[in-house]
C-alpha cells in the first residue's frame, strides 16, 4: 500500500490525475460527467473488465478486488479516486484506507433521488447492491419518511457489455424487471449501478415521462469539484490527458468510451481523446 511519505505536495498534486475504476464500461457514465465539469482534470481510467460483473460476487471478492483496484490506480500516481461502481461503494468503501480520498457514488446518488422524490423511490441495482440494501439506508438517513422499492436486475450489466443498450430485447427485460416497481407507483428511479445510465433510452420507454430518472454521475462530478477546491488540488489550466487501462479486453470498451467522451465535449473546445487501452494485470 503507498504510504503518506510517498505522496507528492499539494502543488504536485494538483497535476495528477484523477483516478476512476469500474468493473466495465459503466464507470464511463461517471468519467463523462467529470469532463463535463472539470475539464481541466485529467482521469486515469481502470476498466476490471476481466472479472465483471461485480454484482454476483460475495462481498469478500468485491473488498479484494476493490483494493487491488485502487493500489493499482495508486502506484500509478492519482491525487484521488472515484469508485466509479455502486457494488464495489456499497460493500467495499468503508474497508478502504489510503492517504488521499476515495469518494463513492452512493451518497451523490441517494441525494439527488431524495431531492428529486415525491416520497417513493424505486432503486434498480446488482443483486449485491440491493443485497447491501445501501442506497435505502443512504436515503433514510437523509429523510425516513421516504419510501423505497427495491429490484435487482442481474442481465442489464451484460446488456451494457455487449453493446445491446436500445433495442427490443433490451426493453422486454427492463419491463418485466420494472413492472413491480412500476406498479408500486414510484415517482422516481434510481439507476443504481453506473452501467444504467447507457440503458436510459430504454429505461425512460419503460417508465415514461413522470417518473424522474436518477444517476449519480453529474452530482458524484459537484462532490470531487468541491472537493479538489477545499483540499487545493484542482488542476491547473492546460491540456487534460486521459488514459485507458482495462484487465482484459472487451470489443465494446473502445467504441462506447468513444460515444460518451465525444458527448462530454459537445459544445466545449474539449479535444476528443484517442481511446487507445493498455491491457493491465492488476
Amino acid at each position: 500500500m503507498i504510504g503518506i511519505k510517498d505522496l507528492p505536495s499539494a502543488q504536485d498534486a494538483s497535476e495528477l490525475p484523477i483516478g476512476v475504476f469500474d468493473s466495465g464500461v459503466g464507470g464511463l457514465t461517471v468519467v463523462s460527467a467529470l469532463r463535463r465539469r472539470l475539464p481541466e482534470e485529467s482521469i486515469l481510467y481502470l476498466g476490471d473488465t476481466a472479472r465483471l460483473p461485480y454484482g454476483d460476487k460475495s462481498s469478500r471478492t468485491v473488498r479484494r478486488y476493490t483494493q487491488r483496484n485502487v493500489d493499482f490506480l495508486m502506484t500509478r500516481g492519482v491525487k484521488a479516486v472515484v469508485v466509479a461502481c455502486n457494488t464495489a461503494s456499497a460493500l467495499a468503501l468503508d474497508d478502504l484506507a489510503y492517504p488521499i480520498p476515495i469518494w463513492g457514488v452512493i451518497e451523490p446518488g441517494a441525494a439527488a433521488a431524495v431531492a428529486a422524490t415525491q416520497g417513493k423511490i424505486g432503486v434498480i441495482a446488482t443483486e449485491a447492491t440491493i443485497r447491501s440494501d445501501a442506497y435505502g439506508r443512504a436515503i433514510r438517513r437523509r429523510a425516513p419518511e421516504i419510501e423505497v422499492l427495491s429490484q435487482a436486475c442481474p442481465l442489464f450489466v451484460p446488456l451494457v457489455e455487449e453493446g445491446w443498450i436500445d433495442d427490443s430485447i433490451s426493453r422486454q427485460i427492463a419491463e418485466r424487471y420494472l413492472a413491480p416497481l412500476l406498479a408500486a407507483n414510484i415517482d422516481t428511479l434510481v439507476l443504481g449501478c453506473t452501467h444504467y445510465p447507457l440503458l436510459k433510452s430504454v429505461l425512460r420507454q419503460v417508465v415514461g415521462e413522470t417518473v424522474q430518472l436518477v444517476d449519480s454521475a453529474a452530482t458524484m462530478a459537484e462532490k470531487v469539484a468541491a472537493e479538489l477546491g477545499v483540499r487545493c488540488v484542482a488542476a491547473p489550466s492546460g491540456a487534460a490527458q486521459h488514459h485507458f487501462c482495462v484487465t482484459d479486453s472487451g470489443q465494446h470498451f473502445a467504441r462506447i468510451a468513444s460515444d460518451l467522451l465525444t458527448q462530454s465535449a459537445v459544445g466545449r473546445s474539449q479535444k476528443i481523446p484517442e481511446i487507445v487501452l493498455e491491457l493491465v494485470e492488476v
